[in-house]
């Protein structure tokens, strides 16, 4: 067996080496790739100008002493970048929300930070943007529907900022009290929840309701199939059931009335700390009226509680008050803390509340059921997703009412804040949740990324931004969570039935 002792120079390397030329060549090339971790196929051996091949030594005459030339290097030469690196500093800002998927802002054209802002939250409604997109078009006559649908046509696609010139237009011929100029020709400061609510009323006269097709999805349907309701009043009505009784005549009959709303008010007192304690306060007062029976004014006790919820819930923070000295709409800054989920159980009718006992039972199971697979994954060392793969959730209304909300629970989608000292000065500012907890903040065409700990920063207190409008989601469930066996059920219904008659001690979920 020939066996020669050899030597191989690698770069400033010399590696000494027994060869046995009765072995193919690739025998030797696997010692050198053991040795300087040149893989084979990128090795080239070489001895007075003869290549060595793998399967034959040809040419190349072995010896002791021989000195053979290997090439090659241990790592794979890089390849050039297919794509041209490109730095933040040298990107416009077009592509920079591109790059980090920014939504488009709205260019400010005067003073329409208050419009911008109500736009922008509006846009979180899902439905509500379907809806506009149904809205017939070449109407003969220009509508609020038909401009904000092509406004936000023309948003979704830009990853810049948007000039909303034509719906600026659209309101001041709609609502001249939005075209008003100070002396120096400059548009004046408006509003922001009198255009929430302007834009809000013109489309519920609109917007036509929409029904389940048989395959579940929305289509439009006529007013004439649900009593003259349309989209508005289906997503973001509610109603309430209001009894009025005379304190001073206790002879006197109870009467019991309706009201519809569009919005729940927070009225802002010494006593109120959280927006819950003042919504309670607003279901509950005392007014003076005519009394029929006693012939003069008396004190009646005006006793309201919900009985239908909608899908969407708005809540004006009533932080303005008119001082007529100074002729001006002063500013509460008072802190008033809001919570991420809202819980209006306790102010819903007994009715009402029987009917969201089911759906809040399954949200429950499938909260604990959660809670358990967190501690499991913690227990085995594993870690929970941040993004979950989305998933089919089920219908958030009742069978016989789209749009309502079949829960009670609510989860806060957006924020319109006011910063300043008067309703028409200062600026507004829309924040709205993207998903997960991942928020935007929406400063007319600045648009930036902002944490859940930012937005709860914004209950006032001070002359930072302040909550003006919320807006509330219907809380989700995902398709067959939290349906139990029957004998889990029937355990299940005496709680409900504890819940819906007090006697279930529920804490609400926003006292802090």
């Amino acid at each position: 067996m020939p066996v020669f002792k050899v030597s191989v120079k690698w770069g400033k390397q010399k590696l000494d080496l027994d060869v046995d030329t009765d072995e193919p060549p690739v025998v030797l090339k696997g010692q050198l790739f053991a040795l300087t971790g040149v893989p084979p196929e990128r090795q080239k051996v070489m001895m007075k100008g003869a290549t060595l091949k793998d399967d034959e030594w040809g040419k190349v005459q072995l010896k002791d002493k021989s000195s053979l030339l290997m090439m090659g290097s241990a790592d794979a030469i890089p390849k050039a970048p297919t794509v041209v690196t490109r730095f933040v500093e040298d990107m416009t800002d077009a592509q920079i929300a591109s790059a980090y998927d920014i939504p488009a802002g709205l260019i400010n054209l005067g003073n329409t930070c208050y419009m911008n802002a109500t736009v922008q939250c509006l846009k979180t409604i899902p439905e509500l943007r379907d809806a506009l997109k149904r809205y017939p078009m070449g109407q003969p006559v220009p509508s609020l529907s038909a401009v904000l649908r092509d406004t936000y046509g023309q948003m979704d696609p830009l990853p810049s900022s948007f000039r909303p010139m034509m719906l600026l237009q659209f309101l001041h011929h709609q609502f001249p009290q939005f075209s008003e100029k100070a002396e120096n020709g400059m548009l004046c400061q408006q509003d922001a929840n009198e255009c929430w609510t302007q834009v809000v009323r013109t489309l519920q006269e609109q917007l036509d309701p929409v029904s389940l097709s048989s395959g579940g999805a929305m289509v439009a349907s006529s007013r004439a199939d649900t009593g003259g309701s349309g989209f508005i009043d289906q997503f973001m009505g509610g109603r309430l059931r209001c009894s009025l009784k005379c304190e001073e005549a206790a002879d006197e009959a109870e009467t019991i009335s309706e009201e519809k709303f569009l919005q729940l008010s927070c009225f802002i007192s010494k006593d109120v700390k959280y927006l819950h304690t003042g919504l309670k306060s607003r279901l509950e007062e005392h007014i003076t009226k005519r009394s029929v029976s006693l012939d003069r004014d008396a004190v009646y006790k005006k006793t309201s509680l919900i009985e239908r919820l909608p899908a969407y819930l708005s809540v004006e923070m009533v932080r303005f008050f008119y001082k007529e000295k100074e002729n001006v709409n002063a500013k509460i800054l008072k802190d008033v803390k809001f919570p991420l989920q809202l819980d209006v159980f306790d102010m819903c009718t007994k009715d009402l509340q029987a009917k969201l006992t089911p759906m809040r039972d399954r949200m429950r199971l499938h909260e604990e059921a959660e809670l358990e697979k967190t501690k499991a994954a913690k227990l085995h060392g594993a870690s929970k997703e941040d993004s979950p793969a989305k998933t089919e959730n089920e219908p958030f209304w009742f069978e016989n009412d789209i749009g309502s909300n079949n829960s009670g629970f609510y989860e806060l989608r957006a924020v319109l804040t006011h910063q300043g000292r008067s309703s028409n000065s200062g600026h507004y500012v829309g924040w709205a949740k993207r998903e997960g907890t991942h928020w935007f903040k929406f400063d007319d065409d600045n648009v930036s990324s902002v944490h859940e700990e930012d937005v709860l920063k914004l209950s006032g207190g001070g002359d930072w931004h302040t909550a003006y409008v919320l807006l509330y989601a219907p809380r989700q469930l995902p398709k067959g969570a939290g349906i139990t066996s029957p004998e889990s059920a029937a355990s299940a219904d005496g709680a409900e039935a504890g819940e819906a008659t007090g006697t279930k001690d529920e804490t609400p979920m926003d006292t802090q």
